[in-house]
């Protein structure tokens, strides 16, 4: 059961986020589409108040209630991030606005965007660690080793996206444009293509 909520809950997340985006840009309801998207946390509400209800119905706690906490930490940390995308690419698609700003790809610029990734990414295991003690302590004297196993993954999680942003920190890629035999073949490809 719970599994069936976690994929209704995905696929009611990409349906509210649709609707919300064509009512703002396409059929201009401003309102509309505000109350459309604030619809979104209901879901993990949704999700959490049931499975809270069916470990208190006596159900094992599993990995499924595991992966509930996980999706929950992770819609937490990036849900707002996802719209945002979302948003400025649909307004530049329907609406004419300007494109979307790619995040850096090089040098230092990166490792700060990274590094703003990562803090989300530990909000999000910080979440589902949280929902996972707390379920912990709910079911009391049970068997709780797969909700203990699912600790561990948000923890891994976690510190994998950290060591990926000390990376970009400590070795930033450099962008091949500034480098002169590049920039001289990018000159020389442009002069090539105005003959």
């Amino acid at each position: 059961m719970v599994v069936a909520l976690i994929i209704a809950c995905e696929v009611g997340f990409w349906v509210l986020l649709a609707l919300g985006l064509g009512a703002r840009y396409l059929l201009k309801w401003r309102r509309t589409s505000v109350v459309l998207l604030l619809c979104e946390p209901v879901l993990e509400l949704v999700l959490f108040a049931v499975t809270a209800y069916d470990l208190k119905n006596g159900a094992e706690p599993g990995w499924e209630h595991g992966l509930a906490a996980l999706y929950i930490g992770y819609t937490v940390a990036y849900g707002h991030y996802t719209i945002r995308w979302l948003d400025g690419h649909a307004a530049h698609r329907l609406a004419g606005g300007p494109p979307p700003r790619k995040p850096p790809r090089y040098g230092k610029a990166r490792a700060r965007h990274e590094g703003r990734l990562l803090v989300r990414t530990a909000l999000g295991a910080a979440v589902a660690l949280a929902l996972l003690e707390g379920a912990v302590w709910y079911v009391g004297d049970g068997d709780v080793s797969s909700l203990r196993a699912f600790q561990w993954v948000a923890i891994r999680v976690a510190a994998i996206h950290g060591l990926v942003a000390l990376g970009y920190l400590i070795w930033p890629k450099k962008d091949p444009a500034g480098t002169p035999e590049v920039a001289a073949g990018r000159q020389a490809e442009k002069e090539g293509a105005r003959r």
